[in-house]
């Protein structure tokens, strides 16, 4: 192992003597030991090397190992530090684990405790790295034209993309908003024969009704008061390519009856001119909304639905496919940290239950911009929390009873114990006391998850 490598340790504490033990007990080839009796100078060199575990006396002149300990975690919410104590309290135990403490331990030291400790923190250090190589191929491996997901929806999704780009001429893409439509679209466009030729968008419910028909069909000079020349529009723009319709339920009656006629006829006429022009375009429309309700309701033409869905596609949202959010917070920590040129890794735990918990009504989009923003906020190296939008900060979003409704009754599970354990900050004897269960039941419960979100860890 290179000394890039190796585990950094710091210990902080006033007695020099507890700081040979110390180095004495656990100094190995692995471990890089650095040592401070003066509170000030171990938070200096805690931002200078980034250790990976902190050793810190609870009691020392000027600043005590509590102050420390939140300073630290506020700098860098991943590192593991343990605080050590002559003057054992049941309260100053708790408050440490609740500021983020990962062990708190009793002195006189016992030696061969704190060895298995830190060897536990050195296997654990050693599966991050191991984890994180893996969620990166992971992610690699489960992304499609631009898009991540690995659930059976997503899967399925992207097997009818393939299917179909070879041979549409329409093709209806809907679901709700910030699933990831114009994605779909643009795999579309990309796999199809059309792919050289251009694509091409056009945001239904932005166009101005007088001048929607010139917008998508383009004018003549003199067609109207200022048609000053000739204008193609956006069909003929798209000829030999895609034209993506976004939002296409928000089209007039009068424009839904014209693109109705271009679907029907493969020609657009310019506002203003005569002589029709015959088109090569492959069409794609996206919406929101349920056209098929709304043309039973009149307002979207039944013709039109029916012309548009030929090939439907539907994209599911982000609650209907948890399994894919730990690929997608990866995927936009990867893209974010790039972009901010950060060397952010990914989450800590607790934030990672807060946005497994939340319900997403805004899908991917918002995901993306809740991690976006985080990347942004943080300045270590995980995210945590208090980088979290504040409506994720102030409390966790529950997922609705009737989605639990139709959960495994190991993922409910998993889910409240989840729960619990944030709410006690961590404390797995108190979330055994909470739960009812033995300290014994609780680990036995974590290492059974630990199969299934092991690879979500990144804190």
């Amino acid at each position: 192992m290179s000394s890039s490598n190796h585990l950094k340790l710091l210990a902080i504490d006033d007695r020099q003597e507890n700081l040979d033990l110390i180095r004495a007990a656990l100094e190995r080839e692995e471990i890089d030991i650095f040592t401070e009796t003066d509170a000030e100078a171990g938070f200096s060199t805690f931002l200078r090397i980034r250790p990976r575990v902190v050793l810190v006396d609870l009691v020392m002149p000027k600043i005590g190992g509590m102050e420390l300990l939140e300073r630290m975690i506020a700098v860098d919410p991943g590192v593991d530090v343990i605080l050590i104590t002559a003057h054992y309290s049941a309260a100053s135990a708790v408050e440490a684990i609740q500021k983020g403490a990962c062990d708190y331990l009793t002195k006189p030291l016992e030696l061969n405790k704190l060895r298995a400790r830190i060897d536990g923190l050195v296997a654990d250090a050693e599966l991050r790295q191991k984890t994180l190589k893996l969620d990166q191929e992971l992610v690699d491996a489960c992304q499609f034209e631009g898009m991540v997901g690995r659930s059976p929806l997503m899967l399925d999704l992207f097997a009818k993309i393939r299917r179909i780009a070879p041979h549409f001429r329409t093709v209806l893409v809907t679901g709700a908003t910030g699933t990831g439509k114009e994605l779909v679209a643009q795999a579309l466009h990309r796999l199809s024969p059309a792919v050289r030729g251009r694509f091409v968008v056009c945001n239904c419910s932005a166009l101005v009704e007088n001048l929607a028909e010139s917008e998508l069909f383009g004018h003549v000079r003199g067609a109207f008061t200022g048609a000053e020349q000739d204008k193609p529009g956006l069909f003929e723009h798209a000829d030999g390519g895609t034209i993506f319709l976004d939002e296409i339920g928000e089209l007039t009656p009068a424009m839904q009856a014209k693109l109705l006629r271009v679907l029907q006829n493969r020609q657009t006429q310019r506002v203003g001119s005569l002589t029709p022009k015959n088109i090569d375009v492959r069409v794609i429309a996206a919406t929101h909304r349920n056209l098929k309700e709304m043309s039973r309701e009149g307002q979207f033409r039944e013709d039109l639905y029916y012309r548009l869905s030929v090939v439907e596609l539907g994209v599911p949202s982000l609650a209907n496919r948890r399994e894919d959010l730990p690929l997608l917070q990866r995927f936009f920590v990867q893209k974010f940290s790039a972009e901010y040129k950060k060397p952010i890794s990914g989450l800590v735990r607790r934030a990672q239950t807060r946005l497994a918990t939340y319900g997403w009504p805004g899908n991917v989009r918002e995901l993306e911009n809740v991690i976006g923003n985080a990347c942004m906020m943080t300045e270590a190296n995980l995210i945590d929390i208090q980088d979290l939008p504040e409506r994720l900060r102030e409390g966790t979003a529950d997922v609705s009873s009737s989605d639990e409704l139709f959960l495994p009754l190991e993922e409910v599970q998993r889910r409240h114990v989840l729960r619990v354990l944030e709410a006690v900050g961590g404390n797995k004897a108190r979330a055994a006391e909470v739960l009812g269960i033995g300290r014994a039941t609780i680990y036995q419960l974590l290492s059974r998850m630990k199969d299934n979100v092991g690879k979500d860890e990144t804190a």
